[in-house]
């Protein structure tokens, strides 16, 4: 059986002429036989694809000559079947709806810890600074419940959209504390955490690459469960795999 890629893949930047990138996009998709999902926005680009190692190869190689995607950063997963049934390029107007149209990633980041950084201060429970580490989940309850960090913080929001008034409900709590907010794959906590600085929090970070980074370049100590997914593979394990709900 011929194994089967899955990419996760975003990036913020200033896109312009998107009904011309959503065809052409979606005729080369199509044309490496690829199914899943394109969400384009003019504040960039979110990817989840699915197909043979030569169709996603070529794809991200045609993809990366665009200046705009150059430098894209790129989650890899493997399954035996093709979690999507079709494949779809959108246009919307973020691509994870926050409704604060101040908060522009792709004007500049704010500051990032890389999965193996981020491993080693929940070990050692301090940052390099000796501040006391508390990881922020930015994602819904639901995918919440699929598996977390040990003792992250949850705020049981049911929408990314209450994710700014439960900021300010809670700010107090993270006074003197080094805040790593996370996502999936690092487009909500990536927004989460500029959101959180605009708003005077200190020593907040994001966690480069969301949860899928930190399962692909850890062991994946101090998370506890599974990682829920958008397609049909419902959450992947620590190891990357599919693990369907119930089963």
């Amino acid at each position: 059986m011929t194994q089967i890629i899955n990419i996760a893949a975003y990036k913020f930047v200033s896109l312009d002429q998107l009904e011309e990138r959503r065809e052409v996009m979606l005729a080369r998709a199509e044309a490496c036989a690829l199914k899943g999902k394109i969400i384009l926005t003019a504040e960039g680009i979110n990817i989840f694809l699915a197909g043979t190692q030569v169709c996603i190869d070529a794809f991200l190689n045609w993809l990366r000559e665009d200046p705009a995607f150059t430098g894209i950063e790129v989650k890899f997963s493997v399954s035996e079947g093709v979690p999507f049934k079709r494949m779809l390029v959108k246009i919307k107007n973020e691509i994870i709806r926050m409704n604060h149209p101040t908060i522009r990633p792709e004007a500049g980041r704010a500051p990032a810890v890389d999965a193996k950084t981020c491993a080693r201060w929940l070990a050692q429970g301090t940052d390099d600074a000796g501040r006391p580490v508390v990881m922020l989940d930015t994602r819904n309850e639901f995918e919440v419940q699929a598996g977390t960090f040990r003792n992250a913080i949850n705020w049981h929001i049911t929408k990314f959209t209450e994710f700014p008034q439960a900021v300010l409900e809670h700010k107090a709590e993270l006074e003197g504390k080094t805040v790593i907010s996370f996502c999936t794959g690092g487009i909500r906590c990536e927004k989460a955490a500029i959101y959180m600085e605009q708003v005077g929090i200190e020593h907040i970070y994001q966690l480069d690459g969301g949860i899928l980074k930190y399962f692909e370049e850890t062991d994946a100590a101090d998370f506890v469960g599974n990682c829920f997914v958008f397609d049909e593979r419902e959450t992947l394990d620590s190891q990357l795999n599919p693990r369907p709900v119930g089963a």
